[in-house]
Formats: C-alpha cells, sequence, structure tokens
C-alpha cells in the first residue's frame, strides 16, 4: 500500500470518566508515572493486557508502560471491547488531542498496537511516514484480523513520561448526559464536551415508528440486533455498499451467499437465513483472549446471524420494490419458525439500488410493523432524507 497525502487533525486518548478531572490537573501520565506519584486512577483495561505493555520495550529499551500513548483512531478494537466489557461503557470518555503532541521530543509512533508482536516502532519523522501507509485503514468503520487492520487501526504515539493537559482541545462522550456530568467534574474548564454516539460505535441518530420499529443513522454492523440484513443480488457476486463490507470483513459469509446462489437457495421473494455459530464479538474487541466473561454485563455477543436479502436479480439491475416486497413477505411469515430474534436492515434498494425511500420506507414499516420482535432500518447514507418522509405519520 502506497503513502496517502494525510491531514492529522487530532490525536486520541481513551480514559473513565473519573480520571478526568486528575489528568486536567497532572496531565496525560504514563502508567509508571502514575505509580510513582501515587495518582489516583481508575483503570479501564484488564490487568493482564497492561501487564503485557510493561514487559513490551521500545527501540530505547524502555517499557511500554514509561510513555503516555495516544490513537490516532479512537474507535478501534480498543475502545469496542472496553464498551462490551464495562459495567457501564457510558463512563468511557475520550480526550481529543493536539497534533501538536506529534512535536514533542522523544516520541515514537507505531503502525498498530503497540503491544502486538508484528508492530513496528518509529521515531516521529519515520514513523509518521508509516502512519501515510496505513492511513485508509486507520479511517477506516471497520477492521479485519486476518489482514492485519485489526492491530494497525490502533497505531500510536507513544510520548514519554506525560503530555501537558493544556494539549486537550476537546472530550467525547456518547450523549448529553454524559456530557452534563463531564461539565460538572471539569468546571470551571471551558474544554467543549462533545457528544459523538458514533465513535462509540451507536447509531448517530435513532427514532422510534413503533414500539418494536425504529429508524436510526450509522453503522448497522455494530448493530446489537441479532441478525444483520444484506443487500445482494441472485448470481453470487458481493460487489459494492454492504455487501462488499460483509465480504471483506466476514470471508464466511460470503462462501455462504455463493452456495446460497448455486443452489438456488437464495431468489428474489426468498432470502437466505445464514445462521453464523463462531462468536461475532471476538472477531471485532482487542484480545479477545484474555477477556473476563464473568465481568457484569460484559457477556460477549457470541450470535449474529446473517440474512442474506435479494434486492435484484443482476448486480447490473436496478433494484426489484416487487421482489423486496415478497421478500419482506417471506421475513414477516417466517421469522418466529426460524429463530429470529431481533433484526437489523438497510434501507432495502436504496443507495446503489436507485430505489427511492418514499417508496421504500413505507413498504418496509407497512411489513416489519407486523412483527413482534425489534427491528431497526438504517437508512442510507448517500443523501439525506427530508424529514417529512421519516415521520410515523408518512410511514405507517
Amino acid at each position: 500500500m502506497g503513502k496517502q497525502k494525510i491531514e492529522i487533525t487530532s490525536l486520541y486518548y481513551i480514559t473513565h470518566i473519573e480520571n478526568v478531572k486528575s489528568i486536567l490537573t497532572y496531565g496525560l501520565l504514563s502508567h509508571n508515572n502514575i505509580i510513582n506519584r501515587k495518582i489516583n486512577f481508575k483503570p479501564i483495561y484488564d490487568e493482564e493486557i497492561i501487564n503485557r505493555r510493561k514487559d513490551k520495550v521500545t527501540p530505547n529499551s524502555r517499557s511500554l508502560w514509561d510513555f503516555a500513548n495516544v490513537y490516532f483512531q479512537p474507535r478501534n478494537p480498543m475502545l469496542y471491547r472496553l464498551i462490551k466489557q464495562m459495567d457501564n461503557p457510558n463512563d468511557i470518555v475520550v480526550l481529543g488531542l493536539s497534533p501538536e503532541v506529534l512535536k514533542l521530543p522523544g516520541i515514537y509512533i507505531t503502525d498498530g498496537n503497540a503491544a502486538n508482536d508484528p508492530t513496528d516502532f518509529f521515531i516521529s519523522k519515520d514513523g509518521l511516514k508509516e502512519i501515510s501507509k496505513i492511513w485508509s485503514i486507520i479511517n477506516s468503520e471497520w477492521w479485519n484480523s486476518n489482514d492485519g487492520s485489526k492491530r494497525k487501526i490502533m497505531a500510536e504515539c507513544l510520548v514519554p513520561n506525560s503530555i501537558n493537559s493544556d494539549l486537550i482541545h476537546s472530550m467525547f462522550v456518547y450523549n448529553h448526559d454524559v456530557a452534563e456530568k463531564v461539565k460538572t467534574l471539569i468546571a470551571p474548564s471551558n474544554i467543549p464536551i462533545i457528544p459523538e454516539p458514533n465513535i462509540f460505535f451507536y447509531p448517530a441518530k435513532r427514532s422510534r415508528i413503533t414500539e418494536n420499529l425504529s429508524l436510526a443513522e450509522g453503522d448497522m454492523f455494530f448493530s446489537n440486533m441479532q441478525t444483520l440484513t444484506v443487500s445482494v443480488n441472485t448470481v453470487g457476486i458481493m460487489g459494492k455498499g454492504l455487501a462488499s463490507r460483509a465480504k471483506y470483513q466476514f470471508p464466511d459469509v460470503y462462501v455462504q451467499y455463493q452456495d446460497a446462489c448455486r443452489n438456488k437457495l437464495l431468489k428474489m421473494g426468498q432470502p437466505f437465513l445464514y445462521k453464523r455459530e463462531s462468536p461475532f464479538d471476538e472477531e471485532l474487541i482487542d484480545e479477545p483472549t484474555v477477556i473476563d466473561k464473568t465481568n457484569g454485563s460484559s457477556t460477549l455477543n457470541g450470535e449474529k446471524w446473517f440474512l442474506l436479502f435479494a434486492t435484484k436479480r443482476h448486480w447490473k439491475e436496478d433494484s426489484d420494490l416487487k421482489g423486496i416486497e415478497e421478500g419482506l413477505n417471506w421475513l414477516v411469515s417466517n421469522y418466529r419458525k426460524e429463530g429470529i430474534k431481533s433484526i437489523a436492515l438497510p434501507a432495502l434498494g436504496c443507495g446503489l439500488g436507485n430505489l427511492d425511500w418514499k417508496d421504500i420506507g413505507p413498504t418496509m414499516v407497512r411489513h416489519l410493523a407486523k412483527m413482534d420482535i425489534r427491528a431497526v432500518i438504517y437508512l442510507p447514507r448517500e443523501k439525506p432524507i427530508d424529514e417529512d418522509l421519516l415521520k410515523p405519520e408518512f410511514l405507517l
């Protein structure tokens, strides 16, 4: 992968809400600094992960415990791990820091998670060249352990000893309630506190249509619904959009899709349900082998099924509204028998399929409202939809 022109506007530090006031007083401290100065600090990482970083050394033979570490991308496997593992994930705060951090003396830049064996360490100038080579991975919405992107998206900047709190420009939290809580903790500081649910893998916006049916804006692949719906054609080619994402992130889904097309199990009006058995969250979180599965609410999502839903016969064609409606009829008739407990769907046929939300929206809502399980429709990202077309009065 060649170098790309990059513009680093921020670096990020992930911490617990109880640490924010201390950080503003003392700065971002290395782990050894925290211990030696006896700073009262709320840890958020597993002890085994922390100890692993102690034993890992930089090229100048210093332990990672001697460095304050910040990420180029906060929406990464470590944050996903914390959200799944912590009793109250809304207590996580992501601090945004000025790129001036990159000019501090003695720093190292890594091309992935610093504690992982394949990761290399670079001095500042050389490190930025390496970061430019993986910039598209760092800014991606997903990752995969097989190609190394799961490690690379967690590229770090390691700063000896501490980072001055003056370099903190923003604080990102899940929602407005957490923002108010942080604002009270850090008063009279005027650092902006920004609710940014997308960083924390939540929909940017969600609205309820019926008791069980909602609309959402965000990344469907991080939905907490049991079943994810992927729009496909019936000729066995996953080209663009969500299908391409599924093919890359979950290769086994692509294999099942091709088999279903080959054996005529997937047709217009007859979706194919792949009841995937391998754990889902363990593929997405950092260090899955050491996660504490007994910690309160940290039960991992081990079941994620994929509903392969044909919206067109050939990938060159536009989506077929009548065929989609037949597929929705199949879903309503078969979801109980198939064991679907909850489901997330894209706006079927919109975007690359060239259908209009004003047609497909009411069609989907009319059918999905008949089910007595939770369902979420993820709105198309290609262009904004008029608010009037999102109201229950229109959709119902």
